[in-house]
């Protein structure tokens, strides 16, 4: 789709933005029937056999605009921008008031404001058996790779209206991670277009870019669980559209996960939006 674009006035500091921190990107399959309830129907949801590309962006961020905070973005799939295409984020969460409302305001995203509670669990190794001892020391043990540690990190949205347990998600780092030692990966150079908007705070159609300054690596992919309902829960997710966006999105984070990256010295250059037209 071809567009027209003009320039949005941004209520933050001079763009881009700058954001450092560390982040784990983690791609998913995605059936593109649960994409579909958040892309606008003025795009072309990328797709093939049912299913598009999303997943999740959880990054930590030491130094940004906002300061210090946690986000998690929720990628519902990619939609189609001729010549490329672009991502779609169905929810963003993240511990910063004042970057909530940015996301809301400047950037068009569907940010909600979310607390983050982070555990890091040592798992202790499972001893080898004794009768393997021998093809161990060629490295053909049955047991190649055992868990090191366990960070669980349990997602929130806080809303006085409608706060809810979002999801569970526990990122392990396994005994061939650890060997890698302080390697990080190489460094890499790459650009994310995405476009948001088309929300009750900014109805705009939004294109922007992330270009990312990073050093990735492969990681395994983290597990998504959805935490049990409660009773208090239950009283506060009357709003039927709102506790239909949260099952929407928590279904992107529970589809297959197809590869899991892990960016350290991450830092990320957002531009500023423009709004997007289709021509006539």
């Amino acid at each position: 789709m071809e567009v027209e674009e003009r320039n949005v006035s941004s209520g933050y500091a001079k763009p881009p933005w700058i954001f450092k921190g560390s982040a784990l990107y983690q791609i998913h399959l995605v059936k593109a029937s649960t994409a579909r309830a958040f892309i606008p129907k003025e795009f072309r949801l990328v797709e093939a056999f049912g299913y598009t590309l999303g997943g999740f962006f959880l990054a930590s961020y030491d130094d940004s605009p906002a300061g210090v905070f946690d986000e998690l973005v929720m990628i519902a799939g990619i939609v189609w921008n001729p010549p490329t295409s672009c991502a779609w984020a169905a929810r963003v969460l993240v511990n910063s008031n004042e970057a909530c409302h940015h996301g809301r305001k400047e950037v068009g995203l569907p940010s909600q404001v979310a607390r983050f509670s982070k555990k890091i669990t040592a798992v202790p190794k499972r001893k080898r058996e004794r009768a393997f001892g021998f093809l161990d020391t060629f490295g053909l043990g049955t047991t190649l790779s055992h868990p090191e540690d366990l960070m669980e990190v349990k997602v929130s949205e806080v809303d006085s209206a409608a706060s809810a347990n979002i999801c569970n998600i526990q990122i392990r780092s396994n005994e061939s991670e650890t060997k890698l030692g302080k390697w990080m990966g190489p460094a890499i150079k790459m650009s994310l277009p995405s476009f948001s908007g088309n929300t009750k705070f900014n109805p705009n159609l939004l294109k922007y870019s992330c270009h990312i300054h990073c050093r990735v690596r492969p990681v395994s992919p983290a597990v998504v669980s959805k935490p049990l309902e409660d009773e208090a829960d239950k009283n506060h997710t009357s709003q039927e559209s709102l506790e239909n966006e949260r099952r929407l999105s928590v279904a992107v984070m529970l589809s297959k996960p197809i590869i899991a990256l892990q960016f350290k010295d991450l830092t990320m250059q957002v531009e500023a939006p423009v709004v997007v037209h289709p021509s006539v």
